[in-house]
């Protein structure tokens, strides 16, 4: 189905091939996990195979690539056989709805209404998207996530890629995605998943490849996978195959619709009651939010009667999909409207000096890179008294030797991280971090927690935002449970 022979790769403006000598072969029908650390080269893997390298990356390809026996310099058919969900979903919507979203492959090759108009209808009720409502763009990003694998796979192609497919969902998100998944593979679509999470796959992958460098270090059988140590895949750079279990931690001071309880077992449940977070009265110290109200379409999206996020602690904001957590962290950088009052220190914030007094890593990074190298990158954001620091932050986020690179030429990872670096040397009091450990692998998720960890240490307001138990379990000092309002 898909062959890769010597194939090299270079990214105009990079410095080193990420593609280096990479033979592949995935049979019609497999499901193979391609997986490694940070900057190995999975993404662009994925590319080769649906023809976004070269048609839409800029740079040097050699070597030999076919899907299903073809080269891919015809790009309509590669279309026709291939289906992509990318890492930020956002990023490959054409329409503003999920009906015509779904529908768009369909009447780009000339299928007949009706036929568009059931296929779709099918597709909306087994990806359980019935209960979804509104513009793709008011969606949360692990709703988003969701409709992009319908979308992908509404055209029937026998090749489906996933790039991260998990970055953004919650666990129940991961089980139903798992399901889609087996459903396809029994169909007989052939699947290639490019992901740091392991621990659902171990069923249903055929073949795992691990890439170091661009090209394959490793392979292992489904029977093989499944019998590794925990300590030869922490070797590889590689997550646990055991799915996560969250630690406890003190529920944060919040009360309202929106404030659910906090994700403790049974007989934690106690003790964390006891080291809950103390309310503003308290101590003043930190953001304190009063009636935080926000809706969008007349519909409610968040609505908190009071909470505290103290200095000096790392406060988790978990909750499902579609709960409100992003819709707090823009409230919070004053980018998003509501009602209610943000106080930090006791003193009100307006939506125009939150915006001066916060920093946030967005769960896409990209749209937040804005410079032509990673130096520049971090001198735009920086502090005169926190720039001297600058190498050190990078060397600590494994980034040292990039400084000329241009953002874009990084890997998701690499990009993840240089945000991350950004806003450690902000200087700014309330710093959120939206979903960072998307694109990050076992080793970074150490470094990521110590720049955190640094942050609130220097004195803001830490909030992280995250689906991600392995990071939740490093980070997290207090939690700050949300559920959806209807």
């Amino acid at each position: 189905m898909i062959r890769l022979k010597d194939v090299r790769w270079a990214y105009q403006g990079g410095d080193t091939a990420v593609i280096d000598g990479l033979d592949l072969h995935i049979r019609r029908g497999e499901t193979v996990v391609v997986c490694g650390p940070s900057g190995s080269g999975k993404s662009s893997a994925l590319r080769l195979m649906n023809g976004l390298i070269p048609h839409f990356h800029d740079g040097t390809l050699e070597g030999e690539v076919r899907v299903d026996g073809a080269p891919i310099t015809d790009l309509a058919q590669v279309g026709r056989m291939t289906g992509t969900v990318l890492q930020h979903p956002r990023r490959q919507f054409f329409t503003d709805a999920i009906d015509t979203e779904l529908a768009f492959a369909l009447e780009n090759f000339g299928t007949p209404p009706p036929r568009i108009r059931d296929r779709v209808a099918e597709v909306v009720a087994d990806f359980g998207l019935t209960d979804l409502d509104g513009r793709l763009r008011e969606l949360s990003g692990g709703q988003q996530q969701r409709v992009a694998c319908a979308a992908a796979v509404t055209h029937g192609p026998p090749l489906l890629l996933l790039d991260e497919p998990t970055s953004n969902l919650s666990p129940r998100g991961i089980a139903d995605l798992t399901a889609i998944l087996r459903h396809v593979r029994e169909l007989g679509t052939t699947v290639v998943i490019a992901e740091h999470r392991l621990h659902y796959l171990r069923e249903l992958a055929d073949r795992i490849v691990v890439l170091h460098a661009g090209r394959v270090a490793r392979e292992w059988t489904r029977a093989e996978f499944a019998g590794l140590t925990d300590e030869m895949l922490r070797g590889e750079g590689l997550r646990s195959l055991d799915a996560p279990e969250r630690t406890a931690v003190a529920p944060a001071f919040a009360r309202g619709p929106s404030v659910g309880p906090a994700q403790t077992s049974p007989n934690e449940t106690e003790q964390a009651a006891r080291t809950t977070s103390p309310g503003p009265d308290a101590d003043g110290a930190g953001v304190v939010l009063r009636g935080i109200r926000c809706a969008f379409r007349g519909r409610p999206a968040l609505d908190i009667a009071e909470a505290h996020l103290p200095v000096g602690a790392i406060t988790a904001v978990t909750g499902p999909n579609g709960a409100g957590k992003t819709t707090l962290a823009r409230i919070l950088a004053g980018l998003q409207r509501h009602t209610g009052q943000v106080l930090l220190d006791g003193r009100p914030l307006s939506r125009s000096r939150r915006q001066r007094e916060s920093a946030i890593v967005m769960q896409d990074v990209q749209r937040q890179l804005f410079t032509d190298s990673v130096t520049a990158e971090l001198r735009l954001g920086a502090t005169s008294d926190h720039a001297d620091h600058a190498t050190t932050v990078l060397a600590a986020l494994d980034l040292d030797g990039f400084g000329d690179r241009h953002p874009l030429s990084l890997s998701g990872g690499q990009q993840q991280r240089l945000v991350v670096a950004t806003a450690r040397l902000s200087g700014r009091r309330i710093v959120i971090f939206d979903e960072p450990s998307s694109g990050v692998d076992r080793r970074h998720l150490q470094s990521m927690t110590r720049t955190m960890r640094d942050v609130a240490e220097g004195g803001a307001v830490v909030v992280l935002i995250s689906h991600d138990a392995d990071l939740l379990t490093l980070a997290a000092d207090q939690e700050l449970h949300l559920r959806p309002i209807r």
